[in-house]
């Protein structure tokens, strides 16, 4: 007899969590199947956001930074160090209890929400059937009016560097040195690659990333993008465009390491490293998560198929988060858990998927949401731009922090907000002002007239809308207006 549920939960990332809650919330019975254990052997809840990605990463970068702040910046305040040292496993450590504090925040959410979570791995074997295999060798069947997959994603592997989690590792390795290696190398220049590579150059290494593509962070503004580049560099990632990795080998012997071939403009090249980070990308977890017999439909890159509510072409069943479309962003699977919850109650919630902010969590952080200058000369747009540079903002000066910049584009014609692009300090919680004001349709001039506290970073937003049409205050004008 199949134990009977509103909704099953395949998966407490980010995405699952919030959507088993949020079910939970509008009165339906719900379960929550997580299969993570951790190093005691114990169910965890949080998916790779909390256990080994988003939480974990930054919890290393904020000590990194706080690190560089001591030995390098600390004698620009007056405060004088006499010696600084880093111990890397208490770093390790409070970053171990970091997760688990926030681990066990989402076991206590369940509790208080009345989410069952069940322990194991999870199949659905038919539109209203999950198939749970525990830990130790038991399976059960749950049954379910609403189906909800939110399996999350796993690191990209290639074969020319096969991890090995020692010397080769991946994002999840990479979290676990328990010594600042002398050289690093990273492959893959995106948010990963820079971030984990930032950690460790703070800390003594020697950091090379190799990057395949000739351009640098293509995803992003390039006037950012060449910023970001100009400031990482001057920070010690030396950032190679353009290599190609074509093969790996380990050395023998006690004291590992690891040879890289890779072809640049110049030919083939090789580059020795203690430790080796892959970072090139992430892929759905699918395997082995639903029978072939239900009938979900998959897309060319290994998605699950949804529509714009996430809804599969099986009737009840939903996917959210980074097994399907869209860019595999923590906050977006939580939108989208909390739109797929109020869809089976019937609400009519949908995602702005034109407004997803998106952040890299180096210092100097870089964010941005809407569309940049390339994407608008593309689609024949006419438009305006405003710019401000931290360098001219007095909170970021008397903070000893004004790398990088703000950037406004605005609709020539309607001035409506169609994107924003920061490099600088606390450049996400910047952001968020400008996603709020371009989710009500702001104009620049709208941004303009409204008051700012000074001195604050947020004032480096105003004076950004306010370039936009020719009327800063704190920079000379590009073009003067009425």
């Amino acid at each position: 007899m199949s134990k009977e549920y509103d909704v099953v939960v395949i998966g407490s990332g980010p995405a699952g969590y919030v959507a088993a809650i949020r079910c939970a919330q509008l009165g339906f019975s719900t379960a929550c199947i997580e299969k993570w254990l951790n190093k005691d052997n114990k169910t965890v809840y949080g998916g790779t956001c909390l256990i080994v990605g988003c939480i974990p990463s930054k919890a290393l970068l904020d000590t990194s930074h706080k690190y560089v702040e001591a030995q390098e910046h600390f004698a620009v305040h007056g405060i004088k160090v006499s010696k600084v040292g880093m111990d890397v496993p208490a770093m390790i450590e409070r970053k171990d209890k970091v997760v688990t504090q926030l681990t066990q925040g989402v076991k206590g959410l369940f509790t208080a929400n009345k989410v069952e979570g069940i322990a194991g791995t999870g199949k659905l074997i038919s539109a209203n059937k999950i198939l749970v295999s525990g830990h130790d060798g038991k399976q059960e069947e749950l049954a379910a009016k609403h189906v909800i997959i939110a399996a999350g994603s796993i690191p990209i592997d290639i074969p020319p560097t096969p991890v090995d989690q020692e010397t080769i590792v991946d994002s999840t390795g990479a979290l676990e040195f328990q010594e600042v290696p002398k050289r690093l190398g990273v492959i893959g220049a995106g948010v990963i690659g820079l971030e984990l590579g930032s950690v460790w150059a703070r800390l003594g290494s020697e950091v090379v990333v190799l990057e395949a593509l000739d351009e640098f962070l293509p995803m992003v503004d390039r006037q950012v993008a060449k910023e970001a580049q100009k400031i990482l560099t001057k920070q010690g990632l030396d950032i190679k465009m353009g290599a190609r990795v074509t093969g790996s080998k380990l050395s023998k012997g006690a004291k590992k390491s690891v040879t890289v071939e890779y072809t640049d403009k110049d030919g083939e090249q090789k580059a020795q490293f203690d430790k080796l980070i892959v970072a090139v990308g992430r892929k759905p977890f699918t395997e082995d998560l639903i029978d072939p017999a239900v009938g979900i439909e998959f897309d060319e890159r290994g998605f699950i198929k949804v529509d714009d509510q996430c809804a599969t072409n099986i009737p009840g069943v939903y996917a959210c988060g980074d097994v399907v479309r869209g860019p595999m962003l923590a906050h977006k699977g939580m939108e989208e858990g909390v739109m797929v919850a109020e869809r089976i109650a019937e609400k009519k919630t949908q995602v702005n998927y034109d407004l997803v902010p998106s952040v890299i969590y180096t210092h100097p952080e870089i964010a941005w949401v809407g569309k940049n200058e390339e994407e608008l000369k593309a689609a024949g747009v006419d438009y305006k731009v405003g710019v401000f540079p931290f360098a001219a903002n007095g909170r970021a000066l008397a903070a000893n922090d004004a790398d990088g910049l703000i950037k406004t584009i605005a609709d020539a014609k309607t001035d409506r907000i169609l994107g924003c692009h920061i490099i600088g300090p606390s450049a996400a919680d910047l952001l968020q002002q400008m996603v709020i004001a371009m989710e009500f349709s702001a104009s620049a001039e709208d941004i303009g007239l409204t008051m700012f506290s000074h001195p604050a970073l947020s004032e480096g937003v105003h004076e950004a809308a306010l370039a936009a049409n020719g009327h800063a205050i704190h920079i000379g004008n590009r073009k003067r207006r009425k």
